[in-house]
């Protein structure tokens, strides 16, 4: 067998480069896909929910009121068709005639001539009389029910909650308590604020806030994630800084125990 020498040697070609595939785009179009439908849904959903309620509310009122309309006076009589939201009208235009007879000093006797019989009655009365001072105290101008929000260091020292400010306590019962300003305080739980705490607190131990029951509401609900504004979210961290030195300085000025006295 022979062989060639080695300047007849064939020089080996190197192999060709393996070129790499380019990354597959599978995963940034999944990513781009779950962005467009989340903000699709954030843009839809509030829409939808609030027409939603809004659709039930005005189909409640219409049920309850229908029955007492007149049949002359019903779209049904004229229409094939019913025709929503007659009843919210009806209720509207009834509720603020009411209060404009009650007004003058002919309504205001019928509605005390009312009243009276209403006081009269063993089991009505009471349940008519918490329901007037509710009432009064969420609709009337002049209440201060849950208008105010505050800050109160519970359930352990370091940790704060959000309540809303009621009115001060009645006689009996301010009456009984230390003798200092107290004040009503209703804390309502995470995420429905239709439960919670309420209690009477010393005027002094709350901080309030500058901002409003709606936006406590929003953040409440949210559990944090729904924050205020800008502007109110500095007013909080402000007020939190506050509440911290406040009681650095009460944990300073505390008096000290004083020492044995030696025999």
């Amino acid at each position: 067998m022979t062989t060639l020498p080695d300047d007849k040697i064939l020089p080996q070609t190197p192999p060709a480069a393996v070129s790499e595939p380019p990354p597959p785009q599978s995963s940034g179009t999944r990513a781009h896909i779950r962005t467009y439908f989340f903000t699709g849904l954030i843009l839809v959903g509030p829409l939808y929910v609030t027409v939603s309620l809004t659709w039930w509310l005005i189909n409640w009122v219409d049920s309850l009121v229908s029955p007492i309309i007149p049949d002359a006076f019903r779209t049904e009589t004229y229409l094939s068709f019913h025709v929503p939201g007659v009843g919210l009208i009806v209720a509207f235009s009834t509720l603020t005639l009411l209060g404009f007879l009650t007004a003058n000093l002919v309504g205001r006797k019928l509605v005390e001539f009312g009243e009276n019989i209403l006081h009269r009655m063993p089991i009505v009365r009471p349940i008519y009389k918490t329901m007037k001072q509710i009432f009064e105290t969420l609709f009337s101008k002049s209440g201060s029910s849950f208008r105010k929000v505050a800050l109160v260091e519970f359930p352990a020292p370091g940790m704060w909650s959000l309540v809303f400010v009621s009115q001060a306590p009645g006689r009996d019962v301010a009456s009984r308590l230390p003798q200092t300003e107290h004040v009503s305080v209703f804390m309502p739980c995470t995420p429905n604020p239709t439960t919670g705490f309420f209690f009477y607190v010393p005027r002094k131990e709350l901080i309030e806030l500058d901002i409003t029951v709606e936006a406590a509401m929003a953040l409440l609900i949210s559990a944090g994630m729904v924050q205020p504004n800008g502007e109110d979210q500095n007013k909080l961290a402000a007020l939190a800084a506050t509440a911290r030195a406040a009681r650095a300085a009460r944990e300073t000025t505390a008096p000290a125990k004083a020492p044995a006295s030696l025999p």
